[in-house]
Parts: C-alpha cells; structure tokens; sequence
C-alpha cells in the first residue's frame, strides 16, 4: 500500500497551504485517493450500466485512485491533482464497467498533460489530459462526454449529478463494488466564497450542494463528472471541498466551460 500513502502525502500539501487561507479548523481536501482507499459519493443511489458511458476509473498498481472523463476514444478529462503524481506508463483507465476493478475495456496511458496554469496551492485550473495508448471505441456501454458551450456556467438552482467510485461515508474503510451517482443543486458562486473564502473560489470553480449535507462527492471522486441532469452536458470535474457532505459547505467542482476551447484544441485524434 506504500503507493497510495505516497499519493495521499502528495495530495495533503494542496490541502495544507489552502487552509492556511480559510477559516480556523476548516480542512479541505482534494478529492483523491485516502490511507486506506478512497472515498466517494455520499448519500446517493447505485448508477445503471451505461447511465455514465464516458466515466472511467484511474488505476494504479490495481488500486482506483481517481475519476475520468471519456472525451473520445483517445482522451481522457480528469483533475491535475491526480496527475501530478504518476507517470502515464504507470497508471491504467477502465471504462463500459460499473465496477472499478473488472469488466469493461482497460488500457494504458502515454501522456499525462496538466494544465498549464494549474495551481497545486489554490487548486485553480484543476484539470488534465491523459493520451490513452490503445483506443476505446464507443459501444453500448462506452460513450463520450458532451462539452457546454464555451464560457458556460451552471445554471444556479438547476440539478447536477455527480458519479463516482468509493466510500460511501467518510470514515469507510472498504470499497464498495459499484458505480455510485448523486443529484445536488448548484448554488451560486457568491454563497460559496461564502463558505469558502472570496479567494479560494476563482471564476474557474462551481459549486454544488445541499445546505443541510448529507449529500456530496468526496476522495476519490475526483477529476469524475458533474453533468446537468436535464441535458447530460458535462458541467464540471470533481475538485475539492471541506471534509464530505458537511452541512455549509458544497463540493467544489473544476468548471469546464471555462476551458472547452483549450480542451477542444488538445484533444488527440490518434494514437
């Protein structure tokens, strides 16, 4: 398990130097990989195979660490805090599978790029894209996601789902098997840098979530997607947040409007 607590480390320094900026006793964090697994979607329902058909789940050494998005058969969206830490040669994707350790089409990775501007303290520009070695068609259980429009934002009041691989509570110690998925409401910017801090919410960021908790992503959601449930378009990739379905405080969640013209411009058409 040294691989994972390595990755965990990695991810606490991000975590460390934007608490320093936030309240007294708030403790945020990416959401990747734990000590003891991953955790994620709280308080939601188990997701029907091909519900999600660009998800995927990153691996390492066997071990799913993060999210994915299904771009096309050659591109895969995630978070920058969970590609920082590998090389493309070591870590697999898995996609057209509810469970995260068999099934499906598993392949290889041969490039890893983060974004430009990334921002490991701040976690702004929390995005990257993998350049899968073998190609993954579509089929009836593989898709790939729908990108807003440039510029876009959530609407705020509307109903977003998130889907992930994880923990069902916080404090968990065993995955369960099965793809998860929760709807929440997005809420407006202005009342998350309320919960948050002005500065730590940038334009960049969207926020979702219920007021009283109970509902949320968390560790080892992250870099899977947030889509608006009305219209299936791929709104967002899961980021960060203050612990997991705590009451005032919303998941955080990397805008992808803000970069569908720089994603459009990096996609790969080929191996």
């Amino acid at each position: 398990m040294a691989p994972i607590l390595n990755f965990a480390l990695a991810l606490a320094m991000p975590i460390l130097s934007m608490a320093a900026a936030l309240p007294s006793g708030t403790e945020l964090e990416n959401r990747g990989t734990t000590l003891t697994g991953t955790v994620g979607i709280v308080g939601g329902t188990t997701a029907a195979l091909g519900e999600f058909p660009y998800i995927v789940s990153l691996t390492y050494a066997g071990s799913h660490f993060c999210g994915g998005v299904l771009l096309n058969a050659y591109t895969v969206l995630t978070a920058a805090h969970c590609s920082v830490s590998y090389s493309a040669s070591s870590v697999k994707v898995r996609a057209g599978t509810l469970t995260w350790a068999s099934g499906g089409t598993q392949v290889g990775v041969s490039k890893v790029v983060v974004h430009p501007s990334y921002n490991s303290r701040t976690i702004d520009n929390d995005i990257a894209l993998w350049h899968l070695s073998t190609a993954i068609p579509s089929s009836s259980t593989i898709g790939y996601a729908k990108l807003p429009v440039q510029g876009s934002d959530p609407v705020v009041g509307s109903t977003a789902t998130v889907a992930g691989w994880g923990l069902l509570t916080e404090n968990s110690s065993s995955l369960p098997a099965t793809l998860r998925k929760v709807s929440v409401p997005v809420i407006s910017r202005s009342t998350c840098q309320a919960e948050y801090g002005t500065s730590s919410v940038t334009t960049n960021m969207w926020c979702a979530g219920v007021t009283g908790g109970g509902k949320d992503s968390c560790s080892g959601d992250s870099g899977g997607p947030i889509i608006d449930a009305a219209t299936g378009v791929l709104e967002g990739t899961v980021s960060w947040g203050q612990g997991c379905a705590e009451a005032g405080y919303a998941g955080v969640y990397s805008r992808v409007g803000n970069y569908v013209t720089y994603i459009q411009s990096s996609l790969w058409t080929s191996l």
